[in-house]
């Protein structure tokens, strides 16, 4: 995908693409570019965690193809925190500010990045966001990505953990399929569960079965943002990663993503993209 479509190029990047004033950009090859932005995310991304430790803010990844309920899951996780702790939202999407629309209504501070075309966040998009948020009245900060099962495992935001979600619409064989996703996930939830009894050809024992061959031992929870099954071991499991989180900030450490590496090696190739000089007129 990435080596065709250009979507590692984002409003937060572009200008990284120019030159220094008064530097020719002679010998920049498609792939030095791409190899350089890249190298200017987790620059940035570095940036990011540091700002949102110093305020000691856990940060979660969520990722998923489109339409697999994560803003349904943001509202059912703040209906179902009741204030208990402090939440605030960077909602990612193509267009239109939805989303964060759903989230602000239940009173919960959501800043709407608008991507374009780019089918996924970068670190220099979240550094943009963040200046838009309040981080001393937040605990944990969500950032939802853009919906795609691909490219947002493959850029680290400045975020601590990543959760990916999987609809049971979509077919249990999809951490088979997409393995850099569900490889690069601290948690999976199956999501939409309310609606199994009239999808039978979904399993979700197939589903963790396709998760556990990816070598990783994240959890695999079930859940329903309508019905509100599994809510209870979800807000169980963020309760812990926050635990953890003060935990090794106190040691003045902290969590990382987990990135991954075939994903970046997608995003570090891309011979189609051309760059033309713009003709200036007098």
């Amino acid at each position: 995908m990435c080596d065709t479509c250009g979507c590692n190029i984002t409003s937060g990047n572009r200008h990284l693409l120019s030159p220094p004033k008064g530097k020719a950009s002679l010998g920049q090859t498609p792939e030095k570019i791409l190899n350089n932005l890249l190298l200017y995310n987790d620059r940035q991304a570095e940036l990011n965690r540091e700002r949102l430790d110093s305020h000691g803010v856990l940060t979660i990844n969520l990722m998923s193809s489109p339409g697999s309920g994560k803003t349904a899951l943001l509202e059912a996780t703040i209906r179902k925190l009741d204030g208990s702790l402090r939440i605030g939202v960077i909602e990612g999407d193509l267009e239109t500010e939805n989303d964060a629309d759903r989230i602000r209504a239940l009173g919960i501070p959501a800043y709407q990045i608008t991507t374009g075309t780019a089918c996924h966040l970068d670190a220099h998009l979240v550094d943009k966001a963040l200046d838009n948020l309040n981080l001393n009245d937040l605990d944990v900060l969500f950032i939802e990505n853009v919906g795609n099962l691909v490219c947002p495992a493959s850029f680290d935001l400045g975020h601590h953990r990543n959760v990916a979600l999987l609809s049971v619409t979509e077919g249990d064989d999809k951490p088979a399929k997409y393995p850099v996703m569900f490889r690069a996930a601290d948690l999976m939830l199956i999501s939409k569960t309310d609606i199994l009894p009239y999808i039978p050809e979904f399993s979700p024992e197939r589903a963790v079965g396709c998760l556990r061959n990816l070598a990783t031992k994240a959890p695999a929870l079930r859940l329903s943002s309508k019905s509100g099954e599994g809510l209870d071991e979800w807000i169980t499991w963020l309760h812990g990663e926050l635990k953890l989180y003060h935990e090794v900030r106190q040691v003045k450490q902290t969590l990382r993503p987990n990135v991954q590496s075939e994903g970046r090696m997608l995003h570090s190739t891309q011979p189609e993209i051309r760059f033309v000089p713009v003709k200036r007129t007098a």
